[in-house]
This record gives structure tokens, sequence and C-alpha cells, in this order.
């Protein structure tokens, strides 16, 4: 099952008790106070951790409790602090404070972590409260109670490339025809549920993370048929490849197929509408793919429009030099250091997707 929100309730463990107690020892006369602190209760953390790929696990426990610290004894025995208890999740994650929606952190890099709730504070002994003019204390301080908060946890997608168009685009037989990724694959609308990871490899060095994202509908920036959950898994991604049908299934007309994703991108978002975009008809061996072309061609007045075919595979390479072409632009506006593969992709090396060499498999 493939979980990429849920609300979590975090609490840190209370801290120990402080001891009042005196020495009480033969032959030691006024052995004075010797009540030790409580330990300090466990923090609960998260942290982005490599091989975790969902969020289902923390959908069976939405309640994590931290343990509580040991109190403290006489003889000024200091009770143990308690463990932090960990909650691991994928790269990507955002961690959100529920009632007042404020962004606690946004988890991107391996070991990225976040304290969630912390932990109560050790109580105090009466030892601690010994002075010159109060030799006897009988005083103690209580332990602190463990923070409580509740959370919401959000996965996006961490990928270089973000395929987007109508269900039915051909998004999913682009993915596994370049990668070894292995999408659901079907003739019907809505096939793909989830985002589904490829790794890419151009040669030994060079390589992206393609992610194909479930189909968008009229009205998916205001929530329509899932909008939301699926729209925010293109924020991550570098640049959009628009895949068009030529000759829809349902009738509909493949421009106003592509404006209307279009409009949908920059109501959810406005960066989203400007963020780099290769424009390609998918499906190149239907008869009708060549006038969607010109048409779209004319009416957009665009001359950089491709049209591709996973069946056949006529334009595959062109494409994959045109991402690559705009990957490099996109980096080295961004980031100009090599652009880092999530480490949970397993790279397998060999003949991959229909000959495209190394590929990847799997799933967010």
């Amino acid at each position: 099952m493939f979980v990429d929100r849920v609300q979590i309730e975090v609490q840190g463990g209370h801290g120990g008790k402080g001891c009042v107690s005196f020495r009480r020892e033969k032959y030691v006369p006024r052995g004075g106070p010797d009540g030790a602190n409580g330990g300090n209760g466990g923090n609960i953390i998260i942290r982005a951790e490599h091989g975790v790929n969902h969020l289902a696990a923390l959908a069976h426990k939405k309640h994590w409790r931290g343990e509580h610290g040991i109190p403290g004894l006489g003889s000024d025995c200091h009770g143990k602090n308690a463990d932090d208890a960990t909650i691991l999740v994928p790269l990507g994650t955002i961690v959100i404070d529920a009632p007042s929606g404020l962004l606690l952190k946004d988890l991107v890099n391996p070991g990225d972590a976040v304290i969630a709730a912390r932990g109560g504070i050790g109580g105090k002994g009466n030892a601690h409260f010994k002075s010159a003019a109060n030799r006897a204390p009988r005083d103690s301080a209580p332990p602190g109670e463990g923070e409580k908060r509740t959370l919401i946890l959000e996965l996006k997608v961490i990928a270089d490339v973000g395929l987007v168009g109508k269900p039915n685009a051909g998004k999913s037989t682009l993915l596994s025809r370049l990668s070894r990724a292995r999408p659901e694959i079907a003739s019907y609308p809505f096939t793909t549920k989830h985002p589904n990871l490829g790794l890419v490899a151009l040669d030994a060095e060079r390589s992206f993370v393609m992610a194909d994202l479930p189909g968008l509908i009229e009205g998916a920036s205001s929530g329509v048929g899932l909008g939301h959950e699926f729209l925010r898994h293109i924020e991550r991604a570098g640049i959009l490849l628009h895949l068009v049908e030529p000759e829809p299934m349902d009738g509909t007309d493949p421009l106003e197929n592509y404006r209307t994703i279009r409009h949908e991108l920059a109501t959810y978002a406005e960066e989203l509408g400007k963020r780099p975009e290769i424009l390609v008809i998918s499906k190149g061996e239907l008869p009708a793919a060549a006038e969607a072309l010109q048409r779209f061609k004319t009416e957009l007045g665009r001359d950089d429009i491709l049209t591709v075919s996973a069946v056949t595979g006529a334009g595959l390479d062109r494409l994959l030099k045109r991402v690559t072409d705009e990957l490099t632009k996109h980096r080295a506006r961004h980031d100009p250091l090599p652009p880092r593969i999530p480490p949970h992709l397993k790279v397998h090396v060999g003949e991959g997707g229909e000959g495209r060499g190394m590929g990847e498999e799997g799933n967010v």
C-alpha cells in the first residue's frame, strides 16, 4: 500500500522524579542529603533514511510515546536518561504542525532530522538544593512533562523529470521503455494510482530520475480527482515532460487537454507554471500524431515540440538528448553540484528497458 500523507500524534517521555533522601550510615553523623535527580525523558525524532519508500508504516501506528526517565535514588544515584525514539521516513518528507499549519522541517537529504517532541527534564532531588544556608533540604522539584504535538507528514517525490499529462497519455509506457521501472499499464484511464520512479541511465556516468505521476484532470488544482494528492509530487521535479495524446480515447481535443493541464499547474502553484517544460506528442505510431504535431506548432507558435513512440522507439533518442540539455541548464541555474540520485533507488547494471542500458525498478 502506497501512503504519502499521514497525521500522527507524538509525545516525548516524562522526566524521572527527583529523590528526597538522607545519608544514614553508622559512624557518619549528619550525613546530609543524597537524593539524586531523575533522568530526562526521551525525545521523538523524525529522520529521513535510505530504503524507506513510503509512509505506510505510520498509517498503522499514529501514536508515538517516548520513554520516561528513570527516577533518582538515594546515595546520589542519578536516574538514567531515556533513549530517544526515532521515526524513519522517506527522503522528501515534510513535517507540518497540524494545528498551525507551520512547516517544521523539509527532510530532503539522508540523515536530515527534526526533534518532533522533546522529552521532559528530570526532577531535582534534595541534594540539588543543598547549600551553606540550607544543609538539610527536604525539597525536590517535579519532573517536566514530555512535549505533545500533532503532526502531518507529507511525502513529495524527489525527481529530476516529472511526467505529466491527462490520464492514458502514455506516461507509464514511456517510463517503462526508458528505464527498468515496471508500472502497471492498461488501456483504461487512471491505471497509475501512485507515483513510480525510474532511473534513466544515459551512460556509465550520467543518469537522471524520472517520475511517472498519476494523470491530472480539470479541476485538479482545487482537489478534484485527488488533484492535491497528485500535484504535490510535481513540486520537486526539476523539469516537466508534458505528454499529450494525439487521439484521446474520450474524444476530447488534444490542444484543449494540454491547455487544461497547464492551467491546473499554474493555478496550483504559480512557480509550476514557469517550470521548464518539454512538450511531447505521444503515441507517434498513430496516424493522428503528425496532424497533432503540426497543429500544436501552428497554434502555440512553437517549433520545439517532439513526437515519440514508446512502442516503436521512434524519437526516444532525440527526447533523451533534449531532456539532458534541459537538465544541464536547470542544474546550472539551481545546483552547481552533480544531482543526487535518491539512494533508495537500486541501480541495476545491465540491459534495461528495451536496450536503453542501466535501469531502475521501484515505486516510491
